[in-house]
């Protein structure tokens, strides 16, 4: 179970708060996406532009570590905090941008073992700099070439192909996945591009050709889904043998993955058994 920019549903998404509440809950992983700045340094943001995220305005690529560390960065998750007794109390962990330096500290010294998912986002205007700054600020953990026997805990997400060729071709030794909302029709049989370790299709894919997982994992490649957020969605991931999904919402898809599917609610289990006969007549 990866946390989808830390525990989103609950806390300021890509917020070292957020990561640290999944890594209490239990996350197997957490999931981040990178942006560079202007001044060389990579941050965890998911837009290209600031403005849903924060209280400042304009494009990220354009402005330093500096001026974007000047930005409230999770008041925009409850703006009524002031007037809600219950509210977290605000402090730094919630409301400063957040380094991709910071977060790979903060998986090394997390006490257990614990991977990271890391989506390049394109397009940019630096094209393949992003790669490479990447692979140089794993290197500083030793994660960016893992010794022959040994796997990093971290693999490289995104919808583009030509980045994670650019990843293959820097850290030949890193896990790669490819995002898809859609799957190009030459790969529906389950394979992949040269060189890409999982297939990462959206929830949307497997909810409507379940048989997809089956076909990738006869191609011997994993299956990570996105993104997984209600309790029947995570009941559809594990009867389909799905490898990984993300989630929101950590604490709600370990507390479902844990369940015996015997115990499930009567809807889930009418569900599940449509679903295994749906796939029995697709195969």
């Amino acid at each position: 179970m990866v946390a989808h920019r830390g525990a989103s549903e609950v806390s300021p998404e890509h917020t070292l708060a957020a990561y640290r509440r999944a890594v209490e809950a239990g996350a197997d992983g957490l999931e981040c996406d990178i942006r560079l700045t202007a001044d060389g340094h990579l941050v965890c943001v998911h837009d290209r532009r600031i403005e849903r995220t924060s209280n400042g305005r304009g494009v990220l690529s354009t402005m330093s570590l500096e001026e974007l560390d000047s930005f409230d960065w999770g008041s925009w998750k409850n703006p009524w905090a002031e007037l809600d007794d219950e509210a977290d109390l605000p402090d730094a962990d919630m409301t400063k941008v957040l380094t991709l330096e910071k977060l790979l500290a903060t998986v090394h010294d997390a006490g257990r073992p614990l991977e990271l998912a890391i989506e390049t986002k394109h397009p940019t205007r630096y094209a393949g700099l992003v790669e490479r700054r990447l692979i140089e600020m794993l290197d500083r953990f030793g994660w960016a070439h893992p010794k022959v026997g040994s796997e990093s805990p971290v693999r490289v997400m995104s919808f583009s192909w030509l980045s994670l060729r650019r990843m293959r071709v820097l850290a030949p030794g890193l896990r790669t996945v490819l995002l898809m909302d859609r799957v190009p029709l030459r790969f529906r049989d389950g394979s992949l591009p040269a060189g890409v370790s999982y297939a990462g299709p959206s929830l949307e894919i497997v909810s409507a050709h379940p048989e997809y997982v089956d076909r990738a994992h006869k191609h011997g490649h994993q299956v990570h889904v996105w993104t997984v957020n209600t309790e029947q969605d995570v009941r559809l991931c594990r009867d389909l043998g799905v490898d990984a999904l993300i989630s929101d919402h950590p604490e709600m898809a370990l507390k479902t993955l844990a369940e015996d599917p015997a115990d499930a609610p009567a809807y889930a289990a009418e569900h599940r058994r449509r679903l295994m006969d749906r796939l029995r007549r697709g195969r």
